[in-house]
């Protein structure tokens, strides 16, 4: 199995329990490491043998865009659409982070890590 990465999306958006976080938004980043095989894809060079990291990227912006109180429900739903797309996935590993998060204090993210290992 091979690994895809795609790192460093970074997305305004409006999750969070907090009503400033729903009505004013802030920053997020997420991460994605998708495990597949690529081995068809690396011998033939052929973009349709493999996960197209666009694809990838849109599905995830959009999931983005639909509000949510939780990060965790933000990954799990990232996986859900991903896994839904490219049944070729055997794992996926989401992180979303919530850059400079309303905690009381000067913080740069919070994040939460999922995996699709662990929700079958």
């Amino acid at each position: 199995m091979s690994k895809i990465k795609i790192q460093g999306m970074q997305f305004y958006a409006f999750h969070g329990c907090f009503v400033e976080e729903q009505v004013g938004g802030t920053h997020f980043q997420v991460n994605c490491t998708i495990t597949t095989d690529c081995k068809l894809a690396a011998s033939t060079d052929d973009l349709t043998k493999t996960i197209n990291y666009q694809e990838v990227y849109v599905l995830i912006k959009q999931t983005m865009q639909q509000t949510s109180h939780l990060l965790e429900n933000v990954a799990y739903r990232i996986i859900k659409v991903l896994q839904n797309a490219f049944p070729m996935i055997t794992e996926i590993e989401v992180e979303v982070q919530k850059m400079n998060p309303p905690l009381g204090g000067k913080i740069e993210n919070v994040a939460v890590i999922l995996n699709s290992n662990e929700l079958k």
